[in-house]
């Protein structure tokens, strides 16, 4: 396994577009399964030392998650996904967006393309996010999108450690 957290963060602001890729030494079904039940999800989606809570989920075509980021003083930030499309173990494709704690979506939003491989047991995931507009991709990377990336991509590959040990 490479010790990179990111391998391939590129930001392309003419197609509005951030892309990063992770390898975790992990089989593929528990990779799938960090980033599809909201159990597993809220051990590490959140960059320490905020923490993720799922108030619902139901991972299926045009189902939704609603979860908050949740700093250490109890400030939430909300946000909303729907699920677009669904090829188990391979891929998923949804659309997200910040909201308040009413999940009233702030738009616009993005268009998140999770691609799932694995090769001699390590686990590879491809992430592209389309923002439909430049403000809403700088907003994210002033908001700290790499650096929070790479501090949750850390969280999951430890959470997979002492999952795969179980």
């Amino acid at each position: 396994m490479k010790n990179d957290l990111m391998i391939d963060f590129t930001v392309d602001k003419a197609t509005k577009t951030v892309s990063f890729s992770r390898e975790f030494a992990a089989e593929l079904s528990l990779v799938w399964d960090a980033f599809t039940k909201p159990e597993i999800l809220d051990q590490w989606w959140a960059p320490k030392p905020w923490a993720s809570k799922t108030k619902f989920m139901n991972f299926e075509v045009g189902g939704q998650r609603f979860y908050a980021m949740v700093s250490p003083e109890g400030q939430e930030k909300w946000s909303i996904q729907t699920f677009t499309s669904i090829s188990p173990k391979s891929n998923f494709k949804m659309l997200n967006a910040f909201a308040d704690k009413d999940e009233n979506p702030e738009l616009p939003g993005s268009e998140w393309d999770l691609n799932f491989s694995q090769q001699n047991g390590t686990t590879k995931v491809d992430i592209t996010i389309y923002n439909e507009s430049l403000a809403r991709l700088e907003k994210m990377l002033e908001m700290g999108f790499k650096e929070g990336s790479t501090m949750t991509m850390k969280n999951l590959e430890e959470l997979l450690a002492i999952l795969a040990q179980r």
